[in-house]
């Protein structure tokens, strides 16, 4: 059989590659990968005061390249999708760089220092029309570069000049206003998508990015810092080897937070659009507000949004796009997930049904085991959901919350409940008490007090509560007399 390389037009291929579907933000968002994945600690947008000859570089102070790694960068299918990668690489098809930039410009130079070494290659369009050959240009003078003496011991730049699709294809001015909105509409992209580099969990790396010297705050969509928002245990699904590590919040109810909290968390779109999953790659949202057809978005799960941790290994099964902006669910995974959001949707409810104007917890919320009925079969397992719990996952790494996870189900399985009827059968009448010193009670009874009263649950339920849950109402003039004295420092907070 005889083979014939059939090579494509270098002019027609690099203008069907402008047309990917990204906008300014998600463009913005993939070069800002290749950053983090060069170990920056510091990323800087930069644009042009003049509108009218607008030019936006991203700078960063990661590693830098040599020459020969930066000129193995630039072809379009640098990498393989196929081959494995480093943990935190979050690149995959090795186009998020060229197709972002040529999204936007026509024009890119990548420019970057490493080991004392300046080096920089010119993607020019037209240049590309004109030749219509794969050709990028090495600029010899570093002094017209613009913002590269940002740059200091390492690190890389990469340039925007001649943004002819900022205001869309056919319109190619925009006035200051427009620009203005669309940098603050960026920074909020942004502060979403790497939210969790820009205020990473304890023991992870944290990346500053800025926005024309504006530092991006992260926003964190499960508003987990708040202590009426209801976090869910984590669960570990299987899926080819890998960990999907899965979980659910529940966000406040607008009668606990502040008008100006409740509208920052709704976002633009608003609650009913924002529900559902948010689908992490390698701690970066790359789909979110999708419940992926396992559930219909209603009112009643508008505050419910649950987060989904993937490895980058699984790119393909999720069928994630070069835009890093869309991702399909495998059917196993999809299978999997099934019985984990009827059991949200449940509890997504309870924010909104027999709601009076103060928080009413139950008895449920705060006893330290609860009873299981499934199949037929009764099981008893510690509560997730209890106060000093969630209190202590706080302050866990991923990790560690993943440790004491498995560690409480290994402690739930083993109750032996066969020895405690055996107990209670050889003798009815006897009484069945554990131990507990007196620092441990105050303990488990401050932390109680203190997550009911922070969501607004009045004192008189609070202490119904404790009297009728152990280990507290075994001891209930201890019970009342503590109760009194954290309430009291409470209300003088």
């Amino acid at each position: 059989m005889r083979e014939v390389e059939v090579v494509p037009s270098a002019a027609a291929l690099v203008e069907s590659m402008r047309d990917f579907g990204y906008s300014l933000e998600s463009a913005l968002a993939d070069v800002i990968d290749n950053s983090i994945t060069a170990n920056a600690s510091n990323i800087w947008i930069c644009t042009s005061s003049e509108v009218s000859n607008l030019k936006i570089a991203i700078i960063d102070d990661g590693v830098g390249m040599t020459y020969d790694v930066m000129i193995k960068a630039m072809p379009p299918g640098s990498r393989n999708p196929r081959e494995s990668r480093e943990k935190a690489d979050l690149g995959r098809f090795g186009l998020g760089l060229k197709t972002a930039s040529f999204s936007q410009c026509r024009k890119t130079t990548v420019a970057t220092k490493s080991g004392g070494e300046n080096s920089a290659a010119c993607w020019d369009l037209d240049y590309v029309s004109e030749k219509d050959r794969w050709l990028v240009k090495i600029p010899e003078d570093f002094n017209g570069l613009p913002w590269f003496d940002r740059i200091k011991k390492t690190g890389t730049m990469v340039l925007w000049e001649n943004l002819d699709r900022l205001a869309g294809e056919t319109q190619t001015e925009i006035d200051d206003v427009a620009f203005n909105r669309r940098l603050s509409e960026v920074a909020e992209h942004l502060a979403l998508v790497f939210h969790r580099f820009l205020s990473p969990d304890s023991g992870s790396k944290k990346v500053n990015i800025f926005l024309n010297e504006r530092l991006i705050e992260a926003f964190d969509p499960f508003n987990s810092k708040n202590v009426s928002t209801m976090r869910h245990p984590e669960e570990v699904l299987r899926y080819n080897n890998q960990e999907i590590r899965v979980q659910a919040f529940t966000l406040p109810h607008h009668g606990n937070v502040s008008r100006e909290e409740w509208l920052k968390f709704g976002g633009t779109e608003g609650y009913l659009k924002n529900q559902g999953f948010y689908v992490y790659r390698q701690k970066r949202l790359i789909i979110h507000g999708t419940w992926f057809g396992l559930l219909r978005p209603t009112a009643f799960t508008q505050l419910t949004r649950v987060r989904l941790d993937i490895d980058n290994s699984l790119d393909a099964n999720w069928k994630i796009d070069v835009k890093k902006s869309s991702a399909q669910l495998p059917e196993e995974v999809r299978r999997q997930l099934k019985t984990f959001a009827e059991r949200i949707e449940n509890d997504g409810k309870r924010p909104f049904v027999g709601r009076s104007k103060t928080y009413r917890a139950d008895r449920e919320e705060i006893s330290v085991w609860g009873r299981i009925t499934s199949n037929d079969k009764l099981s008893y397992k510690i509560n997730p959901n209890h106060p000093m719990l969630i209190d202590l996952e706080e302050k866990l790494s991923p990790d560690l919350k993943s440790d004491l996870n498995k560690i409480l189900e290994v402690l739930g399985s083993a109750l032996p409940i066969e020895l405690i009827i055996a107990d209670f059968g050889n003798d009815a009448g006897k009484k069945i008490s554990g131990e507990i010193s007196d620092e441990t009670f105050v303990f488990a009874l401050r932390t109680v007090v203190e997550s009911l009263f922070k969501r607004g649950c009045k004192e008189e339920i609070i202490i119904q509560l404790l009297l009728d849950t152990d280990p507290f109402k075994e001891d209930p003039s201890r019970t009342r007399e503590e109760f009194l004295k954290i309430t009291k420092e409470l209300i003088s907070e």
